[in-house]
């Protein structure tokens, strides 16, 4: 315990900013906070020796922020009159700094000192400071969405920075709102593809219902197939006679025009394409129904190793 520890009666309080954390810093003495505030704020403390409980908010007190740095704001971050500024917009957050306890109602490219509680600390807003001249004209140019403001005489380098700074942050944000909408219509798109194929698979039946179709109308059953595979259809006729009950189905994938050989239970009989076994030398057409074939093609295409036998 020390002699503060002694000392103290209970009494004692301090009224300081609280920017996060656990401790709190005074000029010269630094206090383990017991209640964190909801929110940062000027609060008075009361004091427990090295510890300060009990927040209740408090009136400013700028007269504890040393130090004081004048500029001007970017949203909540200070650029200050004495920065070097880099011209690249995207890097001049390096030469500002974040600002607590500011008002709402500050407008744009506002100039006002901030002050710190000790050396190291963060910046405290103190007040609103008198603008130098070219501000209106340079929010003005911000409005009209110029891109620069050299022809504004009088701003100085960190008013320019500032309104770098700003139509900078704009240009993002407005990417970010095209890309959000973007992402949000291939999303819709996409929900209402797979409303369709829904919708789709459940006009067209199932497997077995679609092999029935075709034993009456064989146009609607091929026609519904390769829906379901993710092809069109386009046309069909008679194939090696009838008694052989074999069908010529010409059909579009992928933009390509193909043909392939069915019965006429939709199992494939020449799919058109290779569908050879190089090692085995085993032929893979009636692996396949009208249904499944596209997807083989559509595999085929993306690897380049598509290989048409049937040409239309």
């Amino acid at each position: 315990m020390s002699w503060r520890d002694l000392l103290a009666t209970g009494d004692e309080t301090t009224t300081l900013p609280w920017t996060g954390g656990r401790s709190l810093h005074a000029a010269s003495r630094v206090f383990q906070l017991v209640d964190r505030p909801r929110e940062h704020g000027w609060y008075r403390f009361k004091v427990e020796g090295k510890r300060v409980r009990a927040p209740e908010p408090a009136e400013p007190v700028p007269g504890l922020l040393t130090s004081p740095v004048r500029g001007y704001l970017v949203g909540d971050r200070l650029v200050p009159d004495d920065a070097r500024i880099d011209p690249d917009p995207a890097r001049i957050v390096e030469h500002s700094e974040k600002v607590y306890m500011l008002p709402e109602e500050l407008d744009r490219f506002a100039r006002v000192r901030a002050g710190r509680v000790y050396p190291e600390g963060p910046l405290i807003f103190i007040e609103q400071d008198f603008p130098l001249g070219p501000e209106e004209e340079v929010l003005e140019a911000y409005l009209e969405e110029r891109t620069d403001v050299t022809a504004i005489p009088g701003v100085v380098p960190a008013l320019d920075a500032a309104f770098r700074m700003e139509v900078y942050q704009r240009e993002q944000a407005e990417a970010r709102r095209r890309e959000i909408a973007r992402l949000r219509a291939e999303e819709e798109a996409r929900l209402a593809r797979e409303q369709r194929r829904r919708e789709l698979l459940e006009q067209l039946g199932d497997g077995a219902g679609r092999r029935a179709m075709a034993q009456e109308n064989f146009a609607e059953a091929a026609k519904a197939a390769l829906t379901v595979g993710g092809a069109r259809y386009l046309d069909h006729r008679r194939h090696g006679g009838r008694n052989r009950g074999e069908w010529l189905v010409m059909y579009r994938v992928e933009g390509q025009r193909l043909a392939c050989v069915c019965d006429t239970n939709l199992r494939i009989i020449d799919a058109g394409v290779c569908l050879q076994d190089h090692d085995t030398g085993e032929k893979g057409d009636t692996f396949f129904t009208l249904e499944s074939l596209p997807a083989v093609i559509r595999q085929a295409i993306r690897e380049g190793k598509l290989v048409v036998w049937r040409h239309l």
